[in-house]
């Protein structure tokens, strides 16, 4: 069962689908599924404010889906890709440098680049 709640936790969705089914790969057929009546309003709402959801949904599919539909979210980085940022530069990824010296000045330039 996969399901997205509001607030108070009162159920928006609810897929149900086998029992081994990752929750982050059915996170748009969710999404889809949500209406809910906004006070003041004639039709039903099918975009939520904000999703707040935990580390397992921490992908840039998911977060590139919610950006197009214009849904602010907050999910936690998972642990495993916050230092792996600097493994995107090739020179830290495969430490060509010799010394710790300049092994250390290239993890400095490159937290300042993705820091910029």
């Amino acid at each position: 069962m996969h399901l997205a709640c509001d607030g108070h936790g009162r159920p928006l969705s609810v897929l149900l689908t086998g029992g081994n089914v990752d929750d982050c790969t059915q996170l748009t057929q969710v999404m889809t599924g949500i209406e809910f009546h906004r006070p003041g309003l004639g039709r039903r709402a099918t975009r939520p404010n904000r999703v707040l959801a935990d580390k397992g949904y921490s992908r840039r599919a998911i977060r590139s889906y919610l950006r197009r539909r214009h849904i602010p979210a907050t999910i936690p980085e998972r642990r495993d890709q916050r230092g792996n940022r600097l493994k995107q530069f090739r020179a830290i990824a495969n430490r060509f440098d010799k010394t710790a010296t300049s092994y250390r000045s290239m993890i400095d330039l490159a937290t300042l680049l993705i820091l910029a």
